[in-house]
Order: structure tokens, then sequence, then C-alpha cells
């Protein structure tokens, strides 16, 4: 039947790398590639992650991910403050996610850099008295595609 498959067998797993990541989902995303928009909807879903909280995330899953203990993958629309220059809100009803560490630069597999991953913690309550909780989110943005003559990458926009 169509729409079956793999998922749910046994041994099967959605684990894209950083790269197929940014480079393909991410990709045709931002591009609006309409021939993929829907099957990539269906493997990670558009969601207002902050209006939630993570331990209720798992419902949301792509159909590739229902059932995965461990991660799930959301596109999360820009906020119209992010998208003018400023600091995303990462609030939630319950609590924040907190930036930890510097965001690092993904490579691709020929060693060029492609996008910024920022890993963020959850914490219950308000900062700065926030209580550490063990939820983790791993955020990706693309560098925009620039000619090769010029060796600065920006971010997507």
């Amino acid at each position: 039947m169509e729409g079956e498959g793999v998922v749910g067998a046994p041994g099967f797993r959605f684990y894209p790398t950083e790269e197929e990541l940014i480079t393909f989902y991410l990709k045709h995303k931002i591009q609006g590639t309409t021939r993929l928009l829907q099957h990539i909807d269906r493997v990670i879903p558009r969601l207002h992650v902050y209006d939630f909280y993570p331990w209720d995330l798992p419902q949301y899953a792509g159909e590739r991910c229902q059932g995965d203990l461990e991660q799930w993958f959301f596109f999360i629309p820009r906020q119209e403050k992010e998208a003018r220059g400023g600091r995303p809100s990462r609030l939630t009803s319950s609590g924040y996610w907190k930036a930890t560490g510097s965001p690092s630069i993904v490579y691709s597999c020929n060693n060029r850099a492609i996008g910024i991953k920022r890993t963020m913690v959850f914490y219950n309550g308000r900062a700065p008295s926030g209580t550490k909780t063990k939820w983790k989110m791993n955020e990706y943005k693309a560098f925009q595609e620039v000619p090769s003559s010029n060796s600065n990458p920006r971010p997507e926009v």
C-alpha cells in the first residue's frame, strides 16, 4: 500500500547527517521546491516548538520519527523579530531554551561551510533562576549560496 513502507519496521530509523539536514531538507524547504515539499513536510513538519512543552513534542513528530524515543525533527518558522535581525524568543509557557556553548560551523563532506549549529537546553521556570532539564535541542541554520570567489558565507535570511 502507498504510504506504508519501512516506517515502524524493525531496525529502521530516520537518522540524517547534519549535511543532509542542511543541504537537502532545509535547502529545499527554504527554496520551496514544490515537488519535494509535501514529502519533506511529512518527514519534518513545521511546528512552533516554543508553543509546547518539550516532552509533548514527540506527538507532533514527522511520520519517519514517530515512535523514536530519542530525536525528532521540526522546521521552526522564523519569528518576525528574528527576520528583522533581532534575537528569537525561545520562551515557552513553562520555561525557556537557553543556548549552551558557542555556535559551531557545519561542514559538508568536501569541507565547505554550509551552516551553523546551535545547541540549546530547556530550563523550567524563568531566567535567571530556571532549573536545567535533560531536554536538548539542536538548531541548524543554512548559509546562503555565495559565489566561490567570496569565502565569507552569510546566514540564510
